[in-house]
């Protein structure tokens, strides 16, 4: 992975956020599979990516730097595998919109947790992020009639609010390495996985579309997004992984025809520019 170093942090992070945004796309891809088995077989193998990035990175010390994450690490782990496996129940259930649009939300909850957990302080400008995005995710909510929806988009707010909370626990534990961290969390969203399904034994069509996931999809996100945020500050490194937010509805639409309402789509961009308000204060922050 050395030669990756040869690019610009923010375009090994752009890399990174153009391979996450295939995930709702990889997901309604899979044929007779559940929602369990999709997301025991997309954690085995971001797992293995995992483990051979550790591997790779600390060589004959990695047992010892899974080890040292300790409680917190383990426990963040476990609150994170919480959070793939309700990225997997929302891109399953709703829209990849929707889901892609209510799981940036997670700097927003960031700010609220951190002023709760961390007596943190909220700027004005946090608080004006904060009214418009529960302004857009009411339009957005409003736009999701039937139940399986609904139940999918508040699904998808395990996600930023498992992220939120695993960043609360490395800034109050700053020893935790969030690379072994991810190991804990892809191994735990796989028991998940394993012990809501009936079986684990699915066709071979989705067991590939289960490696390109977990392998490509999240596990080259993963990286290209750990590499590059070393060189990118960390704002830029958040406006950067918008584009995640907007490439994942435009797979969706182009590939399997999925059209989200225009009061998604209008909701979801008051989401982002909610995020983007955030985002910036946060560099005027440090």
């Amino acid at each position: 992975m050395n030669f990756l170093l040869k690019f610009p942090g923010p375009f090994i992070v752009f890399l990174g956020a153009c391979a996450l945004s295939f995930g709702g796309l990889i997901v309604k891809s899979f044929e007779g599979s559940t929602l369990w088995q999709i997301l025991f077989w997309r954690s085995f193998f971001f797992s293995i990516v995992v483990l051979l990035f550790l591997i790779f990175t600390y060589k004959n010390k990695t047992l010892s730097k899974v080890i040292t994450i300790g409680t917190p690490g383990f426990v963040g782990g476990i609150i994170l595998a919480g959070g793939y496996a309700g990225y997997v129940f929302a891109m399953y259930s709703t829209t990849v919109a929707n889901a892609n649009f209510i799981i940036q939300t997670q700097t927003i909850f960031l700010a609220i947790f951190g002023y709760i957990f961390l007596k943190e302080k909220i700027s004005k400008l946090t608080l004006t992020s904060i009214f418009l995005a529960i302004c857009g995710i009411t339009l957005m909510l409003g736009g999701s009639l039937t139940t399986g929806q609904m139940i999918g988009n508040l699904a998808a707010f395990l996600m930023p609010i498992s992220f939120a909370v695993l960043i609360l626990i490395v800034r109050k534990f700053p020893e935790v390495d969030m690379i072994p961290l991810q190991l804990i969390a892809g191994i735990g969203a796989m028991i998940l996985g394993y012990l809501f399904s009936s079986k684990i034994i699915v066709s071979s069509h989705d067991i590939i579309l289960g490696f390109i996931a977990g392998f490509f999809q999240v596990g080259l996100g993963f990286i290209f997004i750990t590499i590059g945020a070393r060189k990118t500050p960390s704002a830029l490194v958040g406006i950067i992984m918008l584009t995640e937010a907007i490439l994942g509805p435009l797979w969706a639409w182009i590939f399997i025809n999925e059209n989200p309402p225009i009061v998604v789509l209008f909701g979801g961009s008051i989401v982002l520019f909610a995020v983007v308000i955030q985002f910036f204060n946060l560099k005027i922050e440090n």
